[in-house]
């Protein structure tokens, strides 16, 4: 269902021409930034990474060795970036008991405020009358549970997902181009968000319809991580890189 709605949402803005390219790529809330004075910790949750092939009818096959080399090559690019001013970083795989079940309505939810928020904020044509200007979009003060099972004060949301082109949709782009007609050759999609867990509030937001790097890399992982914390208030990019471990 995921797949579908993500593979939806490229095939429209296609429609749209230069949609992708009027994106503005990241958004802060209005006034936020990790004070020095007041040491915050934010907590990083494992990444939703989703791997597959997209056939030549345009459907996602999942690929779950894919996903799984995926998901451990960015984790580990993740760790690499660790260092935010003002703020220590501390990374957890999941969260025990209840706890997982309900951290994993809110990764479900915070999907949902993200295409909002792609469709409704960063695509600056379709952007709604309200959301012009501010950027105030958030998952409800329910994160409190999740500050309290963590001790966290901010949390780290990233999905990516990629559905690269079979041999078949490859000659399908081929003739396409020569019928005029567009065949998207594969879709790679990412974002991420900073959540405020005591407001819910979503604090900074950052997607990319038409990211680079292939995440069944190392190399690959390594850009796209870049790419999804670009814009990250207090971020302090590191200097070298260890390689990514399958």
């Amino acid at each position: 269902m995921i797949a579908r709605l993500v593979i939806a949402l490229v095939a429209s803005l296609m429609v749209y021409g230069s949609a992708v390219q009027a994106q503005e790529r990241y958004a802060v809330r209005e006034g936020f930034k990790i004070s020095a004075a007041k040491p915050v910790q934010i907590v990083v949750f494992r990444p939703d990474v989703n791997v597959g092939t997209l056939t030549t009818g345009g459907l996602n096959e999942p690929n779950a060795d894919w996903t799984a080399a995926s998901r451990d090559l960015i984790a580990t690019q993740l760790k690499a970036n660790d260092k935010i001013e003002g703020a220590t970083v501390k990374f957890v795989e999941d969260l025990e008991g209840d706890d997982s079940s309900y951290l994993a309505e809110y990764r479900n939810l915070f999907r949902a405020v993200a295409q909002s928020i792609q469709i409704h904020k960063l695509f600056v044509g379709q952007r709604l009358p309200t959301k012009k200007k501010d950027f105030d979009w958030t998952l409800g003060e329910g994160t409190q549970r999740i500050a309290t099972a963590t001790g966290a004060d901010y949390a780290l949301f990233m999905y990516t997902f990629d559905s690269y082109g079979s041999a078949g949709r490859k000659t399908a782009q081929i003739f396409g181009a020569l019928l005029g007609v567009v065949v998207i050759p594969g879709i790679h999609i990412g974002y991420a968000g900073l959540v405020d867990l005591k407001t819910g509030d979503v604090v900074w937001f950052n997607a990319d319809p038409q990211m680079g790097g292939d995440v069944r890399t190392s190399e690959g992982a390594t850009k796209r991580v870049g790419q999804l914390l670009n814009g990250l208030p207090g971020r302090v990019e590191p200097t070298t890189v260890p390689p990514a471990t399958k």
